[in-house]
């Protein structure tokens, strides 16, 4: 891939255990200095990173399949981004948008407004985190509707903000002892087809039956501003909903005035095989917040929705300091560019093709894996007890997620029950290292159980 940097060998390399001396010395003082409440999944701290490669202090070189949860898609180091951020950073670094404004801002706009789905007009503001956008798209959805309430869906993540943990369904370690949390908040069942008490056949009918109860009964359809949904959620596990739900949700919106937000934060940008998740079923959303794979690893996030629904807003209503710096544009810009004359869309479906065969065989020699599921090059597996006992597994989760992080491949936890393993890589790693991550991946399994 062009977008790998030459200057990190697409090798993995071990000179150390992992985590290194210097990584352990690294974390005393982050242990001395950084707050107890900002944790570290693997302590290897990174100096280096390009294609599909970590680099960490000690030497050791590791295979990524988390991509910094889902952001790198486009690589660490893919030369658009570098170049342009090189460039804008030499020019200048910030004079805020609202007060003086540049081309940038306005350029990532008007790309956001050719990928995301639809052909309407449109508008879109910039922010900073994935959070921000969420809490932005409602405020946008209630000025629009002149309505309060918002439905959400159980397993649901869309924050760590105030309103984005109202939204979000779990508690630990997301909402845990910070409430209260802002209200009009409600929440529906998920269509989660392993779990659907009704069985997987069932799913999508009740599911959606059940979803429109919550908002008859418990909001009302003229009191509902907006339904926040991931087309296909992220930390609550890469729940996939059968086909045809979410079409159908939309619909319902539509009917009833309802602005449907498309929370595409980890989903979107070529990262499920298509630009975004809800292309997949032809759904176009009203907004469709994003983050994470937009800019390369600088922080930027956007909401971009219907133009008349964005300009529902009164002047200086939406904004912030920070909100579309313009290194960050340019790292957009560069990330876009690259996703587009790179085929990144094309190059998540062979991922997909490459994962799912072997993590399909890992499930028919594993009991305790319940289902391998996902799109594009977001995939996961879920554990349970094994032999239809749906029991969550979090314990041989954990351990096989240790082993992999040992042997030098960065591997996510994630779901409600944290029972899911997790698999996010770049789409600029090459083919021989998603290969021996997965070998890693297969060596864990049969190391951890019995």
């Amino acid at each position: 891939m062009t977008s790998t940097s030459p200057a990190v060998d697409q090798q993995r390399k071990l000179v150390t255990s992992v985590p290194g001396p210097r990584s352990q010395a690294l974390h005393a003082r982050k242990s001395a200095a950084v707050s107890a409440g900002v944790g570290v999944a693997l302590p290897a701290y990174v100096e280096r990173a390009g294609g599909g490669i970590l680099v960490d202090v000690d030497g050791n070189h590791l295979i990524d399949f988390g991509s910094g949860i889902a952001v790198t898609t486009v690589g660490n180091a893919a030369a658009a981004v570098v170049n342009g951020v090189q460039e804008q950073a030499a020019d200048f670094t910030h004079t805020c948008f609202m007060i003086t404004p540049y081309e940038e801002y306005v350029a990532v706009c008007e790309a956001l407004a050719e990928v995301t789905p639809g052909g309407h007009e449109k508008r879109s503001a910039l922010f900073n985190s994935g959070a921000e956008a969420v809490e932005n798209a409602v405020k946008v959805a209630r000025a629009y509707t002149g309505r309060q309430a918002v439905v959400a869906f159980d397993h649901g993540y869309h924050g760590r903000t105030n309103l984005t943990m109202a939204l979000t369904a779990k508690s630990m370690p997301y909402k845990h002892s910070f409430g209260p949390f802002a209200n009009e908040v409600y929440r529906a069942p998920m269509a989660y087809p392993l779990r659907w008490p009704g069985g997987p056949e069932r799913c999508a009918d009740e599911a959606f039956a059940a979803f429109v109860d919550t908002v008859h009964t418990q909001v009302g359809e003229s009191n509902a501003a907006a339904v926040v949904i991931e087309p296909i959620q992220g930390e609550g596990g890469f729940v996939v909903p059968p086909a045809g739900w979410l079409r159908r949700v939309a619909d319902f919106c539509s009917e009833h005035g309802i602005l449907l937000i498309a929370d595409e934060i980890q989903t979107g940008f070529c990262r499920t095989g298509d630009w975004f998740a809800c292309e997949h079923e032809d759904v176009v959303p009203d907004l469709v917040t994003t983050a994470k794979g937009i800019a390369g690893g600088l922080p930027l996030s956007a909401l971009t929705g219907r133009a008349e629904v964005m300009d529902a807003v009164h002047v200086g209503g939406l904004g912030g300091t920070y909100g579309g710096n313009p290194v960050a544009c340019a790292a957009a810009l560069g990330a876009i560019e690259t996703m587009r004359s790179e085929d990144l869309c094309g190059r998540a479906k062979q991922v997909e093709a490459l994962f799912t065969e072997r993590l399909e065989l890992l499930r028919s020699k594993y009991d305790v894996i319940a289902e391998v599921r996902g799109r594009g090059a977001m995939l996961a597996m879920e554990l349970t007890a094994g032999a239809g006992d749906l029991r969550p597994n979090p314990t041989v989760t954990a351990a096989v997620n240790a082993h992999c992080h040992a042997q030098g491949l960065v591997t996510l936890t994630a779901g409600t029950y944290g029972n899911v393993l997790r698999f996010l890589p770049p789409l600029s790693s090459p083919d021989h290292l998603l290969r021996e991550g997965l070998d890693i991946l297969e060596e864990a399994f049969a190391s951890v159980t019995p």
